[in-house]
């Protein structure tokens, strides 16, 4: 990654591993962090399975995940994986024939368990479906289903006893000279989780998916996966991500994404510096954030955006954004443009400005980029 010379305490020293790809994404070595999630339709839904892999990659996810519990599951993802825009993961659980047939329909990576996949003949059959396919695999230990022997071993679900099953998986892979994998030891515990990625960082160079499992409810959630998944990418672990949420599919991808975002790890689409308001704010700071983040969604450019209530700290912080608005008197705001004063703008046409001039500023940048890539 490049580092800051000027802020150094910015740096974050990415853990050096693999690169594997999951259909044409990379994963791991000095690819970008790819953002991960998953759908909660019924499989055999086809068109509304299809419409939410499309919403999710409208929303940013690099890689969508698909579970494929039966048959008529295996056969619905062929048709799936041809409308998808993304790679498709199919994640398989009990019945290693799913991988087979998953890895027939064209899925680009295989999900197994080995707490629940079946004994070594099984999974190597599995490995033969995945090699003639051109799949990768993600070896997915859950510390809710543990091989028996090793809860017997340890007692309990504990970071140990993940590491265990996940190195016990990786050398049945590559004793089967099959390479292309990554690995997850998720765990809701946030701590057992950290402990766990923490030790499997060290003992293996496969690329790292990262999550906390089962993390809750949008707002419960979304914190526990800031922070498990936010000081492990802290420490450089992870190299592909998804935050579990008990919420629409499009919901985790932002999350994902504001995640990386905040520790500079991956940009896409507007940042909003917003204050949380008081009774010095010039405007309604709440209300209009609100507006913004909608009337935006549609912008994938990386910016960044301030939105201020009083001078206080917004003439601060609009001289490190793209686009800032900071709240004066009588009806009207200061608007900044690249971090300088610009002009005024009443509060009644703010809204509209700001995301005529954040249009503006993103045209500009894609054509720079253009012009970039074509000299190139």
């Amino acid at each position: 990654m490049s580092l800051n010379h000027v802020r150094p305490w910015r740096n974050i020293y990415r853990r050096s591993s693999r690169q594997i790809m999951v259909g044409n994404v990379p994963v791991g070595g000095d690819a970008p962090i790819s953002v991960q999630t998953m759908t909660n339709t019924v499989t055999t839904d086809i068109p509304g399975t299809i419409a939410q892999v499309q919403a999710a990659a409208e929303a940013g996810a690099d890689i969508v995940r698909v579970s494929v519990p039966d048959q008529a599951s295996s056969k619905a993802l062929k048709e799936i994986v041809a409308e998808s825009p993304v790679p498709i993961v199919a994640d398989i659980h009990f019945h290693y024939k799913r991988g087979i047939e998953a890895a027939e329909a064209g899925a680009a990576c295989l999900r197994i368990n080995p707490g629940n996949i079946g004994d070594e003949t099984r999974v190597r059959e599995v490995i033969k479906a995945a090699r003639d396919h051109g799949c990768s695999m993600r070896i997915g230990v859950n510390a809710g289903s543990l091989e028996k022997h090793l809860l017997e071993k340890y007692g309990e679900p504990c970071p140990d006893a993940m590491v265990e099953s996940g190195l016990d998986h990786i050398k049945v892979l590559q004793d089967n000279d099959f390479h292309e994998f990554k690995i997850s030891c998720k765990a809701s515990d946030v701590f057992m989780a950290a402990a766990a990625y923490q030790q499997l960082a060290e003992a293996t160079d496969a690329p790292i998916h990262l999550g906390i499992t089962e993390a809750g409810g949008l707002v419960s959630g979304t914190i526990k996966s800031a922070i498990g998944l936010g000081n492990l990418l802290w420490m450089g672990i992870g190299d592909t991500i998804r935050v579990s949420l008990s919420a629409d599919p499009v919901e985790e991808v932002k999350v994902g994404y504001e995640i990386l975002k905040s520790l500079g790890l991956r940009h896409r689409g507007v940042n909003i510096i917003s204050c949380p308001s008081c009774a010095r704010q010039g405007f309604d700071v709440i209300k209009t954030v609100e507006t913004l983040e909608k009337r935006l969604e549609h912008i994938k450019t990386p910016m960044s955006l301030s939105i201020i209530g009083c001078v206080v700290n917004g003439p601060g912080e609009a001289l490190m954004t793209d686009v800032g608005f900071t709240g004066g008197g009588a009806g009207s705001g200061m608007v900044y443009l690249a971090g300088k004063a610009s002009h005024k703008m009443s509060n009644e046409q703010m809204i509209d400005h700001i995301v005529e001039e954040v249009e503006k500023k993103a045209a500009e940048i894609d054509a720079a980029e253009a012009e970039v890539q074509a000299a190139e």
